[in-house]
């Protein structure tokens, strides 16, 4: 049971770690040191890797969660752990393998002096959606981390 519930920990910090080191770290730097359009190439090449951790120590997390959910208790806690985690992969997997496709189609609205209007607002769109995921993952994350710690307590 140990194994499984470090392998449960590791799975959980690994992803949020990443959303905080992404969100609060790396894009401010690249945004801050490079041009604009550098900075959006840079960012575009590090999304793959962002995603991937996500979805699979998602998938991880949301699995053993469910396990914990079923097998220890008490279960109000990993209930909610588990379900956090379930939304926040969702999430995860929208953004990854729909709006990053489609933002992607669309990025060199960002590398023109006058782009297309419609075609610059889509984008603009889709970012603002991005960030709002992103948050809302990393909230989810941090709630389920908490329903752990208190899970973990709770059975002394």
């Amino acid at each position: 049971m140990s194994i499984l519930l470090f392998i449960y920990l590791l799975s959980l910090v690994c992803w949020l770690g990443s959303i905080i080191f992404f969100s609060f770290f790396t894009a401010p730097v690249v945004f801050t040191r490079l041009p604009k359009v550098e900075a959006g190439k840079v960012i575009s090449l590090i999304f793959p890797g962002y995603y991937l951790v996500g979805e699979v120590a998602g998938a991880i997390a949301v699995i053993l969660a469910l396990y914990f959910t079923i097998a220890k208790t008490p279960r109000g806690w990993w209930s909610g752990a588990f379900l956090s985690l379930a939304i926040a992969l969702g999430l995860t997997l929208y953004a990854g393998l729909s709006i990053r496709p489609r933002v992607d189609e669309i990025r060199s609205v960002a590398e023109v002096e006058n782009p297309d209007p419609a075609r610059a607002a889509e984008f603009d769109r889709l970012h603002k959606l991005s960030v709002t995921i992103n948050s809302g993952v990393m909230i989810l994350d941090l709630f389920a981390l908490y329903a752990t710690a208190a899970a973990l307590t709770c059975r002394g």
